[in-house]
């Protein structure tokens, strides 16, 4: 049901129809259901294809080695190193904006790390070097939306086991399969298969570089996309996607993915971080809204009533122990990020020298190969990607300057927002448990006929469970939830 307010001031003064036995949480407001599948993302979803996933993975490990370091090496070659894969990789995006009638810009951002700035990453990359980050973007067809960007990224570069010895040695391939040209074939595949979709919002689709020698590309993409001012809702990295396949491995679950995200965001100020101890608000930053709404766009398209169950299964911490990927660089300059990583990792296939045991050997192959790569778990996950994607694209923007009303000792619960940009059909108040991951409930508000601001009280205590907000377009897409800042107190 949506309610449609009078005025700006709406007071929801509901009959529980339940046994009074139940929570005031419980009583008020309905299930969370998963959203409806739009036509126009399956439909993209649908061409999204394994062969030519093996096709662009067997291709990157092709060249040879992609260690950063190549780009200054003269001595390779043609057709080997990393600049030879930013060329395929530009020529790619290329190809695909060609198909579209020039739909996607092709960009490179290219600049020289330079170890005498004294960053943390100057002992991997002893001397000056060029790093080239490729970027497309598919400018957004709504110029109320347009200005929101999502975007996708995967890094392209490769190393093997020389470097822990001496960071300056490139000798030897390094395929790089998994790890990850994995994740640069679902930041391709998303854009060819979204390419064909007129969203409002803006996306864009990324491979960077330097990602091994500490998040290097990234750091500098994150903070051109800061400078430049762009409006970056949601980064999603796809950094080890590969759902390796190791012969008598069981444990490798090929039915998910895992979804890593902060909580405390790194950008925080140390009066934020302490507001957000102080209300426990630690599992509500933006990123991880974001891996919510990845968690319940798995259950629209890939939920278990579909042909192949696919889930999104979140984990709240930023990444795995002692291990970092280019999602960091972009919460560094605070933006909503997350990491997408197979469910079980082999690290006989990662950062490792090829090296093939003598016939009747027990000792394991070493290297980062394409035969440990599973094509189709990895077009699954660019599944998933393309659908995120596309609905936080097609849909309305998130609501503005939501507040909580502290000032009032009361079991109800004033919330107060500014309107969406877009084309706002209804709003979503949603609510969980504290002790839950996902939203539970919701409550659907009306937009304001003047379009203004919007003013809801719920007969639900602010002190049991935690609220959001967001805003839904007739066609079901929902935008990122926002939690509410609290006002007084």
């Amino acid at each position: 049901m949506i309610f449609r307010p009078a005025s700006l001031l709406l007071c929801l003064m509901l009959t529980p129809t339940v046994s009074t036995a139940q929570a005031d949480f419980q009583r008020y407001g309905k299930p969370v259901e998963p959203a409806p599948a739009d036509p126009a993302i399956l439909k993209a979803l649908a061409t999204i294809d394994s062969s030519r996933i093996e096709q662009m993975i067997k291709t990157l490990v092709g060249f040879g080695t992609r260690n950063t370091l190549t780009s200054m090496d003269t001595s390779l070659p043609p057709g080997q190193g990393i600049n030879a894969a930013a060329d395929w990789i530009a020529a790619q995006f290329a190809e695909i904006s060609q198909a579209c009638g020039g739909c996607i810009e092709v960009k490179r951002d290219t600049f020289t790390a330079d170890p005498a700035s004294g960053e943390s990453w100057a002992r991997r990359i002893p001397s000056p070097t060029r790093l080239t980050n490729i970027y497309a973007i598919l400018r957004g067809s709504d110029p109320a939306r347009a200005k929101s960007m999502y975007l996708v990224t995967g890094h392209y570069d490769s190393i093997n086991s020389h470097v822990f010895k001496n960071w300056a040695d490139t000798s030897g391939i390094a395929p790089g399969a998994n790890d990850d040209a994995s994740g640069v074939a679902v930041s391709l595949e998303c854009a060819r298969a979204l390419s064909s979709l007129h969203l409002p919002a803006t996306l864009v689709f990324v491979a960077v570089a330097g990602e091994e020698q500490g998040l290097v590309g990234s750091a500098h993409l994150a903070h051109l996309a800061r400078e430049e001012d762009w409006q970056l809702e949601g980064v999603l990295n796809n950094d080890i996607v590969g759902g390796n396949t190791t012969p008598g491995d069981m444990l490798q679950l090929k039915d998910r993915v895992r979804v890593f995200s902060e909580g405390v965001p790194m950008a925080a100020t140390p009066d934020q971080a302490r507001r957000i101890r102080g209300l426990g608000e630690e599992n509500d930053s933006s990123s991880r809204q974001l891996a919510r709404a990845i968690s319940e766009t798995a259950r629209t398209y890939f939920g278990s009533s579909s042909d192949a169950p696919f889930t999104a299964f979140l984990v709240d911490r930023p990444d795995r122990y002692g291990r970092g990927g280019d999602h960091t660089s972009f919460n560094h300059e605070g933006f909503a990020a997350v990491r997408f990583t197979e469910w079980r990792e082999d690290f006989n296939h990662q950062h490792q020298d090829v090296v093939r045991p003598a016939a009747g050997s027990n000792e394991p192959i070493l290297g980062d190969l394409p035969e440990f790569v599973d094509f189709n778990y990895v077009a699954k996950v660019a599944r998933l990607n393309t659908a995120v994607l596309a609905t936080l694209a097609a849909g309305p923007g998130q609501p503005a300057k939501v507040t909580v009303d502290a000032q009032k000792l009361d079991n109800g619960t004033t919330l107060h927002w500014d309107p969406a940009p877009g084309k706002v059909d209804h709003y979503e108040v949603v609510w969980r448990e504290t002790t839950q991951p996902g939203w539970q409930y919701a409550e659907n508000v009306a937009s304001a006929p003047s379009g203004g601001a919007i003013t809801v009280t719920l007969p639900v205590s602010k002190d049991n469970v935690v609220f959001a907000v967001r805003a839904v377009d007739a066609a079901g897409h929902r935008s990122l939830a926002v939690a509410p800042e609290p006002l007084g107190r």
